[in-house]
């Protein structure tokens, strides 16, 4: 099983939107959404996986954005009733994450009706391990994630994914160099060393900024399979960084040399990579946020193709 971590920025909900409209993803696959905004877009989302049939796990105590304030906010009754009602689904999983005040959140949760081995938890710091095996005495949460050290590893013991940031995020976009890097092994070996899956934050990395910014260099990245099963990433970077002006430019330099590359390295054919290279082809620029969407895209529907099927293509 696969779970990927995404914070529910706009273009991350609609890639798993759009994998979804499409059915690009099975049942292996089930994303984790730690929403930042109270927004129309999360909703759809959701929605639209409930009305597929299909899990998504919503972490209802998000630790960065506005989501929680504005959840409280009495004046925005519309999207807040809509997320309660599609909360309550029983393929709408609920997520929490350890916290201090996690004694009281788990309390109110289980003021819902809703049994805490339902839910999916997130322990990813030490500081809460001993909360959470307080909180789970005699109980086993749907899901536990958790990092890949021996404090959580001793201590937890059913039901744990495997949690880690495998992208190597750079301060500035240009510092990406045009070459592979070794992305993961975990989809690998999760199952040898006694977990149920593996999770990861794709290509953004769990790093979390609240306003983004004009970038000086555009930066693609697509991971793929190597022969013997590991999953790579490559990085395909404007040449022309020296100013913020003209990022369709940046935008076009950086897809040419993808469609380039995959012209000598025909990767296995996904929605984002198509979508990319269909950019590259009609000479259009979609925005920055669409290429993190295809990118996205593409990350989850390779390792949907692959868990479904064992074939690394």
């Amino acid at each position: 099983m696969y779970f990927p971590y995404l914070r529910g920025r706009q273009y991350e909900l609609l890639a798993l939107r759009e994998l979804v409209e499409n059915d690009r993803l099975g049942d292996k696959i089930i994303p984790i959404v730690e929403p930042v905004k109270l927004s129309s877009t999360l909703i759809k989302t959701i929605s639209t996986y409930h009305e597929a049939g299909k899990n998504i796990a919503i972490i209802i105590n998000p630790k960065v954005g506005t989501f929680k304030s504005e959840l409280n906010n009495t004046s925005d009754g519309v999207c807040k009733d809509d997320f309660f009602s599609l909360i309550c689904e029983q393929d709408i999983y609920k997520a929490h994450i350890m916290n201090s005040k996690s004694h009281r959140e788990l309390s109110e949760i289980e003021k819902e009706q809703v049994d805490k081995n339902e839910i999916i938890v997130v322990v990813n710091s030490r500081k809460y391990l001993d909360m959470y095996i307080e909180e789970f005495e005699g109980l086993s949460p749907r899901y536990v994630l958790i990092p890949d050290e021996s404090a959580f590893r001793r201590k937890i013991r059913k039901n744990r994914v495997l949690l880690a940031d495998k992208f190597e995020k750079q301060k500035k976009n240009s510092a990406y160099k045009d070459e592979e890097e070794v992305f993961s092994e975990d989809h690998l070996y999760f199952s040898d060393d006694g977990y149920v899956g593996f999770s990861d934050y794709s290509i953004v990395g769990s790093e979390y900024l609240e306003a983004g910014f004009a970038p000086y260099a555009v930066a693609i990245h697509i991971v793929y399979f190597s022969k013997d099963g590991i999953l790579k990433i490559r990085h395909f970077v404007s040449d022309s960084n020296d100013d913020i002006r003209d990022p369709a430019g940046k935008f076009y330099e950086a897809v040419k040399k993808l469609a380039s590359w995959h012209k000598k390295n025909p990767i296995g054919k996904t929605l984002g990579l198509e979508s990319l290279l269909a950019c590259y082809s009609n000479k259009t620029y979609p925005g920055l946020g669409s290429v993190k969407k295809m990118s996205i895209m593409h990350h989850l529907e390779l390792m949907n193709k692959y868990l479904m099927t064992g074939v690394v293509k």
